[in-house]
């Protein structure tokens, strides 16, 4: 009796032994390089950008992943969303052959969309997903595109009634957005037509293509006092911002932004998301994906994060008095 179970015990141990080899030995391997692409709309070395890759980073190393050990991060740069350009960049990165690839801005999205149906895609801010064609709904994508959408059209008004809380006299507003860069632009136009008349303003759509048509748009547009300038989500006036800001200081407009950078760069006022923050958001997408969900499933998030920004130093150059509650609901305030 003893013998036999003597042998059962050996058995038994041996049999522990043999599958805990198993484990043992993948332990030991190292782990699985998963492969992420991203398409990115400003240029490589803008500081903006390098925030929200390291933002993107970030969000990834704190749910595991992290570039060398278990993934690989290919990246490409499409600075004025050039169509062309986005399109060979998109196909580029297809052919690689990704696990799943991230991108910002509706014209990014759209380049990769027409490459493939079936490789996921993150998409982080991006104005009108369904109007855009990414998703067929919030809740359930139904397709290969999920990610963080930008804003609610009513974020129109707010633009405007800031507008007109620091020019009290203000009139006019032009709404200065590329149509080919920023599609969806009817989205937040409708709004803020619907709101302009309450705040006692005239919207302006004002549609440019390039620098020349910035200046020869924002020039004329100036001849008429008591105006001011309405930037809306766009990649191609987010490149040529300090164009934009420098125009605006030439013909005394107050301006408002739809981010942070612009305020930085010298303009005067912006009430927006913050990207960087939208770009950890994105990399929870990227980990569920990684994982095994499928975009389909995923539900839109809307960001979460939003903040008010003022340059003092720009509202005294123009010979604006920053009223005291814009002062209290700014996030930071650059003198």
């Amino acid at each position: 009796m003893e013998s036999h179970i003597g042998r059962r015990k050996f058995l038994a141990a041996l049999g522990g032994a043999a599958a805990a080899w198993p484990l043992v030995a993948r332990a030991q391997q190292p782990d699985r390089i998963r492969r992420i692409a991203v398409l990115a709309p400003l240029a490589e070395d803008d500081p903006e950008m390098t925030a929200r890759l390291a933002g993107f980073r970030r969000g990834l190393e704190k749910r595991g992943w992290s570039e060398g050990r278990n993934v690989r991060m290919d990246t490409r740069f499409a600075p004025d969303s050039n169509a062309d350009q986005a399109q060979v960049q998109a196909r580029e990165l297809i052919a690689l052959q990704p696990d799943v690839i991230l991108a910002q801005a509706t014209p990014l999205v759209t380049a990769l969309q027409r490459e493939s149906r079936l490789i996921p895609i993150v998409f982080a801010s991006v104005a009108d997903p369904i109007g855009s064609g990414f998703v067929a709904s919030l809740p359930r994508p139904g397709g290969n595109i999920t990610g963080v959408m930008l804003y609610e059209a009513s974020v129109s008004g707010k633009w405007l009634a800031m507008l007109k809380e620091i020019a009290p006299r203000l009139e006019r507003a032009a709404f200065v957005i590329n149509p080919k860069t920023a599609p969806y632009y009817n989205y937040y136009l409708r709004a803020a037509e619907s709101l302009s008349p309450s705040l006692g303003t005239k919207l302006v759509p004002s549609l440019v293509e390039n620098s020349a048509d910035l200046e020869r748009t924002i020039a004329a547009f100036a001849r008429t006092p008591n105006g001011g300038l309405l930037l809306p989500p766009d990649a191609s006036t987010q490149v040529h911002r300090d164009l934009i800001i420098t125009l605006a200081a030439r013909y005394s407009l107050p301006a408002v932004y739809w981010e942070r950078l612009f305020v930085a760069a010298g303009g005067l006022m912006s009430y927006g998301t913050d990207y960087v923050d939208i770009y950890r958001q994105a990399a929870s997408y990227v980990d569920r994906i990684l994982r095994g969900d499928k975009p389909a499933d995923l539900p839109v998030q809307a960001a979460t994060k939003f903040e008010t920004i003022v340059n003092l130093k720009t509202a005294k150059a123009l010979g604006l008095t920053v009223p005291s509650g814009l002062l209290v609901a700014a996030d930071e305030v650059f003198e």
